[in-house]
């Protein structure tokens, strides 16, 4: 069985987001936050989704309240995770790709690192689901994917989008994660790097 195979058998159907058809005849998701404090949803797309991807809305994995401290931000997570096998620049790769969205501009860069190191421990949850009940010991293996970590920030602000990636290269670690500011119209290969 594949990865996606297990994860999807795995995983509630309110735990992942659906990918539609988007423009041309690509595919497309839509990434929603409900209702927040200030009383407003907001929705990011991004276009040109690869065919073998699951998207899995990690902030509905609950917060284990009763079994941590509150301390280092144990019990946080980002909203979405993207897993796919794609191509890029002609060669086959595994992407595992974090996200946190905030309506807002924010200075919480601490708070959004937690949150994407928390999102990380989800996936590892499921990585030892899926080793031991599937019986799969390569299931998420880290060594056969690479890590991505984005945070999208100012959403629903109507000016073109900016980038703004770590200075010492790809964005393979939750210190070093893509910033992107005013999103209008994500292409997911701006996510993994390839603007």
């Amino acid at each position: 069985m594949s990865d996606f195979d297990i994860l999807r058998e795995l995983l509630k159907k309110e735990a992942l987001v659906e990918i539609e058809e988007g423009y041309y005849g690509k595919k497309m998701i839509k990434l929603h936050e409900p209702k927040c404090a200030d009383n407003e949803s907001y929705t990011v797309e991004i276009q040109q989704i690869p065919t073998d991807t699951v998207v899995i809305k990690t902030d509905k994995f609950p917060p284990p309240l009763d079994i941590f401290n509150k301390i280092k931000g144990v019990r946080k997570r980002a909203d979405f995770v993207i897993i796919t096998q794609t191509a890029i620049k002609q060669k086959p790769k595994n992407l595992i790709i974090f996200i946190e969205l905030k309506r807002g501009k924010t200075d919480l860069e601490a708070s959004i690192i937690q949150q994407l190191k928390g999102a990380q421990c989800v996936i590892a949850y499921c990585r030892s689901i899926g080793q031991v009940f599937w019986q799969q010991p390569d299931f998420l293996n880290p060594d056969k994917y690479e890590y991505r970590f984005v945070s999208i920030r100012n959403i629903n602000v109507n000016k073109k989008p900016t980038f703004h990636l770590n200075p010492d290269g790809v964005h393979n670690r939750p210190e070093r994660m893509l910033k992107i500011t005013s999103p209008n119209h994500l292409q997911f290969k701006q996510l993994v790097g390839v603007v």
